[in-house]
């Protein structure tokens, strides 16, 4: 079976943050198992957990099952992959151009 979007990113916001699956079930309220059938796409989360877990990575739940659409004025900037500090970086440019 190959991996859903879903699969795919909750692994790499999960690898992104330097959490292991129990660390991340943890924080999410669930079992280990819920994470390790979730990343191998062997199940889908309730919608409830779904919305905890783009609450914890802060992105929207269109972004995790991969149906995120452009909007005007606003885009998702996928920083998947990328450590806390470089995620907090990216922040900090984006503020300063903001302000020019």
């Amino acid at each position: 079976m190959h991996s859903s979007v879903f699969a795919e990113r909750l692994k790499r916001l999960r690898r992104s943050r330097e959490l292991n699956q129990v660390q991340l079930a943890q924080k999410l309220g669930v079992q280990k198992q819920s994470i390790s059938n979730w990343e191998n796409d062997n199940i889908m989360p309730s919608v409830e957990m779904l919305e905890r877990a783009a609450d914890f990575f802060g992105v929207t739940t269109d972004y995790l099952l991969g149906r995120e659409k452009k909007t005007e004025s606003r885009f998702l900037l996928d920083v998947s992959g990328l450590r806390q500090r470089e995620i907090d970086h990216i922040r900090q440019l984006i503020e300063d151009l903001r302000r020019q």
